[in-house]
């Protein structure tokens, strides 16, 4: 594995306009396994320039070549997936069966939809004596978090392309060699000069400078929904557009009739996966009152087979381990019951935490209503179904959530009522063409799909 020392910019690597760099650690043994350079305004300014020089050509191209070009960067990635599962364990710390099929595997899947849609999408409409044309928004700032290193880049940069877009990439700074992975894929797959540009760099420095640009035109930023606000804010000064997908705190809810087991067992999959660090996990479980006991035995065997450093990695770095940690300690001080797991280390080295279960927990407690973004799951007991959708709907989130009922037709007539932008029915498979996002404080926007291509599109009309 080896970091680049500069920033792609322009189609080549170039010498960054500081000296400072960042130690990128592997949280499963705490080692510093390479440094990037923590890019500043200048680098940021160098590559918005060059990516805005590259949009009149890029947004000119016709959408089958800019599918092909598309394509190829998922056949690149492809080939590459073995060093990119690696990088992401490296970085990471996923389990490498968990790199290989999510972290790897993934984007291909999710690139391949975009080169689809870019040779078949309806750009142009005819509408009464209108014609409405649908065009690239500009120059894209995209900032990217490490839980899902590669997906969430190809999540932002594959529909901007196929829109017509180019794009200026700030990635996390816990995964940058993941981002330079895929900038020499971008090269390898033949993107213009100036289509894709990577800064990497520090969030209030570089990424601040990218969404405050006067020459970006769209802010597309996956994290928390504290710097969301931040993002929001400098971007509205600007009367720039924005793509948000913030926090989550969804509700997984079992509803009498329902497998009990199989929603259960699931459900604790579910927040386990990526060691908890998914902001759509279903970390409340709502289980009526008379099967709730049961529900608690079922999750506490569940989750016992979830070991640290097999099944379950370490979280990304010490701060996020310590900061699941207290949240911990926080739910047994409120008087939740610990029926798995705990605050204490499970193994001497490593950023790693216990898989743990709270029973007993009640709705206004803070590992109920807060996102603690590590293996932690929360059962909450509720009495009838209107009580479990006063519960479900109540935190100030909505990005995602799950239904189990005795048949399809109960559960989504639950899910309709929801306060949430996706829900899988009884263990409905995930689908990359579903849009990705969610209603109140986690986010605006939505990704994926011809609904996320959306996002990077302006629409023009013309009368005649």
């Amino acid at each position: 594995m080896k970091a680049h020392d500069g920033m792609y910019i322009g189609g080549a690597w170039r010498p960054a306009a500081g000296t400072d760099t960042i130690a990128v650690v592997n949280p499963a043994d705490e080692q510093v396994i390479g440094h990037v350079p923590a890019g500043t305004a200048e680098d940021v300014d160098a590559a918005v320039h060059a990516a805005r020089a590259a949009f009149p050509g890029w947004a000119a191209t016709p959408p089958a070549e800019r599918a092909a070009r598309i394509a190829a960067l998922r056949d690149v990635l492809g080939t590459r997936a073995e060093e990119i599962a690696g990088t992401v364990t490296a970085e990471l710390g996923a389990p490498p069966a968990l790199a290989a099929s999510v972290h790897a595997g993934l984007p291909v899947l999710v690139a391949g939809t975009y080169a689809e849609l870019a040779a078949t999408y309806a750009f142009e409409e005819r509408h009464g004596n209108s014609t409405v044309y649908l065009e690239p928004v500009g120059v894209v700032g995209a900032i990217t978090p490490w839980n899902y290193p590669l997906h969430q880049i190809v999540a932002k940069v594959a529909p901007a392309l196929a829109a017509g877009c180019t794009v200026v990439l700030k990635p996390a700074e816990d995964t940058p060699l993941t981002a330079q992975l895929f900038a020499e894929a971008a090269a390898e797959a033949g993107l213009p000069a100036g289509v894709f540009n990577l800064v990497t760099g520090l969030g209030p420095v570089a990424g601040q400078a990218l969404a405050a640009h006067e020459d970006v035109d769209l802010v597309s930023f996956t994290g928390s929904t504290a710097v969301g606000r931040q993002i929001g804010a400098t971007a509205g000064a600007a009367v720039k557009r924005v793509a948000l997908e913030l926090g989550g705190k969804s509700a997984n809810v079992i509803l009498p009739g329902a497998d009990l087991a199989k929603a259960v067992n699931v459900g604790v999959a579910n927040v386990m996966s990526n060691s908890g660090q998914t902001c759509s996990a279903w970390t409340r479980m709502l289980v009526d009152a008379e099967r709730y006991e049961e529900a608690v035995a079922l999750a506490a065997a569940a989750v016992a087979k979830y070991v640290p450093g097999d099944r379950v990695g370490p979280l990304v770095n010490a701060k996020q381990r310590a900061r699941v940690r207290g949240y911990i300690e926080k739910g047994v001080e409120e008087g939740a019951r610990l029926v798995a797991g705990g605050p204490e280390a499970p193994l001497p080295t490593g950023y790693y935490v216990s898989p743990t279960v709270f029973a007993d927990v009640t709705p206004e407690m803070a590992i109920a209503q807060e996102e603690i973004f590590g293996p932690v799951v929360s059962i909450l007991k509720y009495e009838d179904e209107d009580d479990a959708l006063r519960i479900a709907n109540g935190t100030v989130y909505g990005l995602a959530g799950a239904v189990w009922a005795a048949d399809d037709e109960t559960a989504v007539a639950f899910a309709r009522r929801m306060d949430t932008g996706q829900v899988d029915i009884n263990g409905g498979r995930f689908n990359p063409l579903a849009p990705f996002g969610g209603y109140k404080q986690s986010g605006v926007g939505r990704e994926l799909g011809a609904h996320g291509l959306a996002e990077y599109l302006q629409t023009k009309s013309l009368q005649f």
